[in-house]
């Protein structure tokens, strides 16, 4: 038996020119070299991952089998760690070295599959990336596979997410997703499923979400159950066994838009890592994806797993010596794939480090993408050199200017500084917005005033919405309770009514919402209700609702992260909406209502909702406008008043009021549309009762004089509170017959309310 010493580990091999491949003679030797010379792109996507291997003991041309739990006879070195299964526990490997890869090799396991979630000390933790696995079906090729995995790309980018491709090995392709916050493995099925269903909706001659085979024939199957917590996928860089020998590989987005697209062999794989580096670098960066401030940690440990200082030029201390004075920065031009600056800044020993694709922005108007990478050491601020092809980063590294800096601020997710270089001269702020991905801006001398994000909400107009065309509209389900626009900020929340009044305090229940969605700045439009035991929104019941009952339906998405979606198309915000909210409890966003407007009608009904919205899907966002491009529908027929007077009670109801005079505003004055004495509850009574006695008024407010049998008794009020009633239907004169009072309307201005 012989024995290979790989990084101080001895891995005993035997049978090193046996076949595993006899279609090209690869024997197990090349294939214990292809993963010990792969590994410094391969490790980094197992770390921490339970490694599930398939073995064919006697070459791709016979039978293989499938092992999770580690022998008893697997090298005391190798680090491992058990999980409870429903039948039993299974002990796995887990993988860090060049000398783990050797061994899988030795065992003849070709594949290495893992799951999408790392382990936390003993226990699975949560999922750290998504992955969606693109299955070819019958009569489509490769090529079909990388236009979907670029709607896939183009879908979650919207939302910044970023999607890495890697073609299988065998007949499609998978994209990767790194998750910035990680989500339960759950959760990120949910999300996962989500986009693979928009994408069959938008294209369901050519894509499938569905598990069954019957329905791949001529599609592109988006399976996204691989992202289950029991589920495992082939890893990145990892053979296949096929009847040649290909690999799981990483590629570019442009070789997926460019024709010629093939599965990848080991070799080819092994000869773009000379020449290219990792395209998968970004996917797995380590837990620390902001700059790293604690002290207790060695912040150079990631910046020398990287190097091998017999390999590469690079200064490589051996210990962090925290020294200088904060105040160095360096910008170094470095020619590697592709040509970037690095900014780096002295902060507590080290250099903190961004990759700025297009060097430092030059005007204020201008932001620049900065990728925040492991810290360097203080040594580097000086360093130039050629860092050898097939290292980390290699290629030319030269000084593009040095000098040093003011700080005015330093947090995990900003930092300001003054630099005071030959070239880099001003104030410029960095802001992180998702993982490791930050913004650069030169800022004014003084800070930008912030954009106002008061934004009134949009209206929809009422008219018939039988013959629209379902190709150019979209139908909602329309919501009885209170109109709110939500402004949240990394965790603070801002609630405003359609008048603009904040009802932070009111709604405050709210909170988990702008929780969850504390990594983003948004600016969310919909609706506060409250559902009766059958499940329908009543606006009766949100009057006394307990923090416990209100419930937040979210129906459009106005800003992200700093970027206003005012006047992007409805179809595209609310595509956006969906993927931003997936997975969460704290917000609704209902589905919208397939088929025609008549069907979407139907459903409402069926349901008990008040009614149907229809919308343009090319429809831009106006704010506090009532367009033409958001039509209501109601299944019942309601109507905002303005309280211009009461008419005092009889019998139980006798020294309070009995009726409300309701009116409409008809210039400077009120028209009226008659009297509502139904539909009050005890605190409702109680609650006007209080509202009006301070408003009471010598003078009627309406334009006309009121019928004789209105008018005796009545007691005149100043017309500054806004209702809501529900009526049969109205005269000929405007008059509501059979009006029910359904509640207040404090979010609504008197001057706002207009005929239904």
């Amino acid at each position: 038996m012989a024995t290979l010493e790989i990084e101080g580990r001895k891995v005993s091999v035997t049978n090193l020119d046996k076949v595993l491949f006899p279609e090209t003679g690869t024997t197990k030797s090349h294939i214990i070299e292809y993963y010990t010379t792969i590994a410094p792109a391969m490790l980094p996507h197992l770390v921490g991952r339970a490694v599930t291997r398939k073995r064919w003991p006697n070459g791709v041309d016979q039978s293989s089998f499938f092992e999770k739990n580690l022998a008893a006879s697997a090298p005391d070195w190798l680090d491992r760690r058990s999980m409870q299964h429903s039948d039993r526990v299974v002990t796995y490997p887990l993988f860090s070295t060049a000398a783990d890869l050797a061994w899988l090799g030795q065992q003849a396991a070709i594949e290495a599959h893992v799951p999408q979630w790392r382990f936390e000390g003993t226990e699975p933790g949560p999922a750290t990336r998504m992955v969606f696995d693109l299955d070819p079906g019958d009569d489509v090729d490769l090529a079909r596979c990388a236009e979907v995995a670029c709607e896939i790309r183009d879908l979650i980018g919207d939302i910044g997410m970023t999607a890495y491709p890697v073609t299988s090995g065998s007949k499609g392709i998978h994209l990767y997703v790194p998750l910035e916050k990680p989500l339960s493995t759950s959760g990120a099925s949910t999300v996962a499923k989500r986009v693979a269903t928009l994408l069959e909706e938008r294209s369901p001659d050519r894509v499938t979400a569905t598990m069954a085979k019957a329905k791949r024939t001529g599609r592109v199957f988006v399976d996204w159950s691989q992202n289950n917590g029991k589920k495992t996928t082939v890893a990145p860089y990892s053979l296949r066994g096929r009847t040649l020998p290909t690999v799981a590989a990483p590629r570019t987005w442009d070789e997926l838009e460019s024709s010629g697209l093939q599965q990848l062999r080991f070799e080819e794989v092994l000869e773009r890592f000379q020449d290219l580096g990792d395209p998968l670098a970004q996917l797995d960066p380590a837990a620390d994806s902001a700059p790293e401030t604690n002290a207790a940690t060695d912040k150079l440990d990631k910046y020398r797993s990287m190097r091998s200082a017999d390999k590469t030029p690079e200064p490589i201390p051996t210990t962090t010596e925290p020294q200088g004075n904060n105040d160095t920065f360096v910008i170094q031009e470095h020619h590697a794939r592709r040509l970037h600056y690095d900014f780096r800044l002295e902060h507590d020993g080290v250099l903190v480090s961004w990759a700025v694709p297009k060097n430092i922005p030059v005007d204020p108007k201008q932001n620049r993408l900065a990728v925040h990478t492991e810290d360097h050491p203080l040594e580097y601020a000086t360093f130039s050199g050629r860092i050898p092809k097939g290292e980390y980063g290699g290629g030319d590294v030269s000084i593009w200017d040095s000098g040093t800096y003011e700080l005015e601020k330093w947090r995990d997710d900003e930092v300001i500084v003054v630099l005071h270089g030959k070239k880099a001269t001003g104030r410029f702020a960095l802001i992180r917005t998702k993982g490791n991905q930050w913004l650069m801006h030169l800022m004014k001398d003084a800070p930008d005033k912030p954009e106002p994000k008061n934004i009134s909400p949009m209206l929809a107009t009422a008219g018939e919405i039988l013959d629209l065309p379902v190709d150019e509209w979209s139908f909602e389900g329309k919501w009885d309770g209170f109109r709110i626009v939500a402004e949240l900020t990394h965790g603070s929340m801002t609630l405003r009514t359609r008048s603009g009044n904040d009802y932070t305090e009111k709604f405050g229940a709210l909170q988990s919402f702008a929780d969850d969605l504390a990594e983003h700045d948004a600016i969310v439009d919909g609706e506060v209700v409250v559902f009766d035991d059958d499940g329908v929104s009543s606006f009766e019941k949100l009057q006394n609702a307990t923090r416990e009952q209100i419930r937040f339906i979210a129906f459009d998405l106005l800003h992200l992260d700093g970027t206003s979606l005012l006047r992007k198309k409805y179809s595209d915000r609310r595509r956006l909406l969906e993927l931003l909210t997936t997975g969460l409890d704290s917000v609704l966003v209902p589905p919208r209502l397939t088929g025609t407007a008549a069907d979407a009608i139907a459903e409402s009904r069926e349901r008990g909702w008040e009614g149907v919205v229809a919308k343009r899907t090319d429809s831009i966002y106006q704010p506090g406008k009532r367009a033409h491009t958001w039509i209501k529908h109601k299944n019942w027929r309601t109507q905002e008043i303005v309280i211009g007077g009461w008419r005092r009670g009889q019998g139980r109801r006798s020294g309070g009021f009995g009726s409300l005079l309701m009116g409409i505003p008809d210039g400077d004055r009120l028209r009226y549309v008659g009297r509502v004495g139904t539909g009050f509850d005890d605190r409702a009574l109680d609650t006007l009762a209080a509202l009006l006695a301070p408003l009471e008024a010598s003078e009627s407010p309406f334009s006309s004089v009121l019928p004789a049998a209105d008018r005796n008794g009545a007691v005149w009020v100043e017309p500054v509170l806004v209702g809501e009633v529900r009526f049969y239907e109205a005269t000929e004169s405007g008059h509501l017959r059979h009006p029910s009072w359904r509640g207040l309307r404090p979010d609504k201005e008197p001057k706002a309310v207009r005929r239904e």
